[in-house]
């Protein structure tokens, strides 16, 4: 059986192919057109995925759409009317798109597919699958687990914003969910706005930027924003808020509240703003922690899986993973909107078409490092690198890691490109930037002289899986880059007084 899902419209569009019990192949269609988080239909990586499968698209049997549009509607008409009259402008910019061309995204989907290939005639072959199930599908079945919890928070599907399922076996069943407007992911992207940086990308920023601060306000957050109760559920008080009818994510009350106005996105960051992420990331990892500890004791399940954009945070997973209410968590590197394309394709598979669920031997799973996108041949590089007119010399695999290594002991920034490409967000090796972390200048000049971002940005150490207990507080696999653990205490540098003396962003000048 042959299985092609696809997620688009919103943000991380994506394919994925699933043949049998294999994933095949998957990307994001931001990798072919350089447009971040492109949102667009993704017919370059359609396109990939079956010339990976060596398949035609009149060959697959069904194609799956991530989400139910209709019920994304629903949601959106029943939040302006309770509201009303708030919310007319949005709802002006919003429902002529939505009557133009969202409500009718089986015809657009048709016709895009038809581009590519085929007679047009999809029939029953094209299917949509909920949100919430296309990410907990994504996170289940490729796991190393033959039962588990799985757990998804996001900003919102459909009307689910948290939902809890268990898998077992084939079998994959939603019991609980917490629905629109309350919602972890956007409580968090909240505070992505208020500190400057762009909502559905630059999450990651503020959680990087939280180690920096100290949580003076959480206990303001918990007091007035989000009712959070002992076992995880939770409720947050709107009054605060702008995203149901506005065009921005917070209000006026919001910043009275914290007694600054909004950062504007070219100001300088202070240590209100540090501050103001390490609160918002002790609320988010309480939050999560409750969430867990009630699921686990509810279900009596040792293992979890996790999947939705708030699965990306890394620092809150490793958490979890040392809290010990779980023997063992997988979290499917893929966790946003992109990997809602594997998981619709998943969830056709086994739930739909009723087929048998194989779990990889060894505690492995069957994401196969994520590494599942294209590659290039040693000639296709060479011609791109002429055609680019670059200056170029080949050396034999034997030689390359020697070169290399002198290069880093010398300072310099690496790229480093082989075998298939990464899918989701994270750069797992096959598409890096390598460093030496020995360097007091490395991380600086990687982020403002290569990537061309914030000084505090941090990167991941890459370390091999048996050496790993002797630098951090962890002993278990870290393939995806989706765990956090603190250093050894006696791998670290004593600080003298000057240094203890700094705050924030200036730790960075510690050498």
């Amino acid at each position: 059986m042959r299985i092609l899902g696809i997620s688009a419209f919103y943000h991380d569009s994506a394919a994925a192919l699933v043949v049998d019990d294999e994933i095949v192949a998957a990307a994001q269609e931001e990798r072919f057109t350089r447009k971040k988080h492109d949102p667009s239909f993704p017919s370059r990586a359609v396109a990939y995925c079956l010339q990976a499968g060596g398949i035609a698209l009149d060959a697959v049997d069904f194609i799956v759409f991530y989400d139910k549009p209709f019920l994304k509607f629903e949601r959106l008409l029943q939040t302006y009317v309770a509201l009303a009259p708030r919310g007319f402008r949005s709802f002006r910019m919003a429902i002529p798109l939505w009557l133009r061309e969202k409500l009718f995204q089986k015809r657009l989907l048709a016709d895009e597919l038809t581009k590519i290939g085929g007679d047009g005639d999809w029939g029953d072959r094209l299917r949509f699958c909920e949100h919430h199930l296309s990410h907990a599908a994504s996170a289940f079945y490729p796991s190393p687990f033959e039962d588990a919890v799985v757990l998804t928070m996001d900003g919102v599907g459909e009307w689910a914003t948290t939902s809890a399922a268990v898998g077992r076996g084939s079998a994959l069943e939603i019991f609980e969910e917490i629905h629109f407007p309350h919602s972890l992911g956007l409580l968090y992207s909240a505070f992505t706005y208020y500190t400057g940086f762009k909502v559905n990308s630059g999450e990651y920023k503020l959680m990087g930027l939280a180690p920096y601060g100290e949580p003076k306000y959480a206990q303001t957050i918990l007091d007035n924003l989000i009712d959070l109760k002992p076992d995880g559920s939770f409720r947050l008080d709107m009054s605060f808020f702008d995203y149901c009818t506005g065009l921005t994510m917070t209000n006026g009350r919001f910043s009275r509240l914290f007694g600054e106005p909004v950062r504007w996105p070219d100001q300088l960051l202070t240590p209100f703003h540090m501050d103001i992420a390490a609160s918002i990331q002790a609320v988010l990892d309480e939050a999560v922690l409750r969430l867990t500890r009630s699921l686990a004791a509810r279900t009596g399940l040792r293992n979890l899986c996790l999947a939705g954009g708030v699965a990306l945070n890394c620092v809150a997973n490793g958490k979890v993973l040392r809290d010990g209410c779980f023997d063992e968590i997988w979290i499917q590197p893929a966790a946003g909107d992109a990997g809602g394309a594997l998981g619709a394709a998943l969830a056709t598979r086994y739930l739909h078409a009723g087929k048998p669920r194989k779990v990889a031997p060894g505690g492995r799973d069957l994401m196969q490092g994520a590494y599942l996108g294209n590659s290039y041949s040693q000639e296709e590089c060479e011609q791109e690198l002429r055609r680019a007119g670059a200056r170029f010399t080949t050396v034999t695999d034997d030689a390359l890691p020697d070169l290399v290594a002198r290069a880093l002991a010398e300072g310099k920034a690496v790229g480093w490109m082989q075998g298939r490409m990464e899918f989701g967000p994270r750069a797992l090796g096959n598409r890096s930037i390598l460093g030496d972390p020995r360097s007091p200048t490395m991380q600086k000049m990687l982020n403002l002289k290569v990537k061309y971002r914030e000084s505090f940005r941090p990167f991941a150490p890459s370390v091999l899986r048996e050496d790993v207990a002797q630098w951090f507080e962890l002993d278990s696999d870290s393939p995806y880059m989706l765990l956090v653990a603190g250093v050894k205490e006696e791998r670290c540098r004593t600080m003298s007084d000057a240094e203890q003396g700094l705050f924030g962003i200036d730790k960075l000048n510690v050498p």
